[in-house]
């Protein structure tokens, strides 16, 4: 096998497992700040001054939907959670 052949090979392996990890990282990184965003609206929704079925609902939408109902929350839920009469702060 020609020498220079081997060393490029050795390079293309090495920097395949080097964008591996890369992906990894990020995969990782993902998952966590996904799952914070999931945790994050239940105990908003949680703590909010909601009705109980409110709160069971919105809950409910989180859990089924874990991503779009987070999000939601977050965007529309919680602002409207505030103008509500009778709800804490």
């Amino acid at each position: 096998m020609n020498p220079q052949f081997a060393d490029q090979m050795t390079l293309a392996a090495t920097s395949d497992n080097a964008v591996s990890i890369v992906a990894m990282v990020v995969v990782i990184a993902v998952g966590i700040a996904y799952a914070v965003l999931f945790v994050g609206a239940l105990v908003s929704i949680a703590r909010s001054g909601l009705t109980g079925a409110m709160k069971l609902a919105w809950a409910a939408f989180a859990v089924v939907a874990p991503f779009l109902g987070s999000v939601i929350w977050f965007l529309i839920g919680r602002r409207d959670a505030r103008r509500r009469p009778g709800t804490v702060y």
